[in-house]
């Protein structure tokens, strides 16, 4: 069975940092690409960030030097690290491949 578990999120006062992880079990971890989503109150799911099988990342503009995804095959997680947040960045995160979603996490910015 796959499973997604995010862990990471919480309160943080703009222009701090979190880092958020993903650890996937049931499946081969390496051959998928995986990405962050995440959705504000009121507002649709977006996609944050993506990083392919082969390690090429790609990301959301508004993010784009603030956020850096990335993987760590050995341990079967895909990570979020999040500087210089914004209170626009407070949502649930979620991370994804293929059909499966976490849970999601819950992301605060305010001071």
């Amino acid at each position: 069975q796959v499973q997604l578990v995010e862990s990471g999120g919480g309160l943080v006062q703009p222009g701090g940092s979190l880092r958020l992880s993903c650890a996937v079990s049931g499946t081969i971890f390496s051959i998928y690409d995986m990405s962050w989503y995440r959705q504000a109150p009121g507002k649709q799911r977006e996609l944050v960030a993506t990083i392919s099988s082969g390690g090429t990342t790609n990301y959301k503009d508004s993010v784009k030097g603030r956020f850096t995804i990335s993987r760590d095959n050995a341990k079967n997680t895909v990570f979020l690290q999040m500087n210089s947040l914004k209170p626009e960045d407070t949502a649930v995160y979620y991370c994804t491949f293929h059909y499966y979603w976490g849970q999601g996490t819950q992301v605060t910015v305010s001071s």
